[in-house]
């Protein structure tokens, strides 16, 4: 399994954009495009389709080598070998959830500012989200975060960050400039025409920024 010290492009199968019966195609999709973990989200969806659905998916990241993330709900984790757990500022605490679980697993969670992200990693986070970078309509309560915060944040807490909240390709360059050295792209990806050539002109520039840092 790849390590997530090593994963640059992180995409959320969203189910407010896939619908679960081509949940699994858009992965494949994602998968040959050169994502690094993915996460399934479905904030509508009882526990029961999510956990059929995770099942499904699993089989393709397992194959491909990459974890499966899944947002919200430890239940899930309890029923399927999923390798984390996403969770919000309002949803169960990092410890619970390991807790929950009984096994080794990433738990993630998603921060809104500086104090945030750093409480977050005083909690026992393997890695966070940060944002959002931009607006976003999968968070119209939270305001963009400033692209200063991104260098701050970086200053002042270790573990992975990713950069997350309106992040497409068109701007992809400005938040690499702006120090991230990890992003996640929902609907740029998931809207995208051409869904594989969009993830690896994604996964190429976060992985070698240097020339798009330089043109800027």
């Amino acid at each position: 399994m790849r390590s997530l010290a090593d994963a640059l492009l992180y995409g959320i199968i969203d189910l407010g954009y896939v619908s679960a019966e081509n949940a699994p195609g858009v992965l494949e999709k994602l998968i040959a495009g050169g994502i690094d973990m993915v996460q399934l989200r479905g904030k509508n969806h009882s526990i029961d389709e999510l956990s059929l659905l995770a099942e499904k998916l699993l089989r393709l990241t397992s194959a491909a080598e990459i974890p499966l993330i899944v947002n919200d709900h430890a239940q899930i984790a309890q029923r399927v070998d999923v390798q984390g757990v996403h969770v919000g500022q309002d949803d169960e605490s990092i410890a619970a959830v390991r807790e929950r679980v009984e096994r080794p697993i990433i738990v993630g969670k998603s921060t809104h500012s500086v104090e945030q992200a750093t409480a977050a990693a005083d909690e026992g986070a393997d890695y966070i989200g940060l944002g959002p970078i931009f607006s976003t309509p999968t968070k119209p309560d939270y305001p963009p975060i400033r692209l200063s915060q991104i260098h701050e944040v970086r200053e002042r807490v270790s573990i992975p960050i990713f950069c997350i909240g309106g992040i497409k390709l068109k701007n992809l360059g400005q938040v690499l400039a702006a120090g991230a050295k990890r992003v996640v792209i929902v609907s740029g990806l998931l809207q995208a025409n051409d869904v594989v050539g969009y993830t690896h002109g994604c996964k190429k520039l976060v992985a070698d920024p240097r020339g798009v840092i330089s043109g800027l």
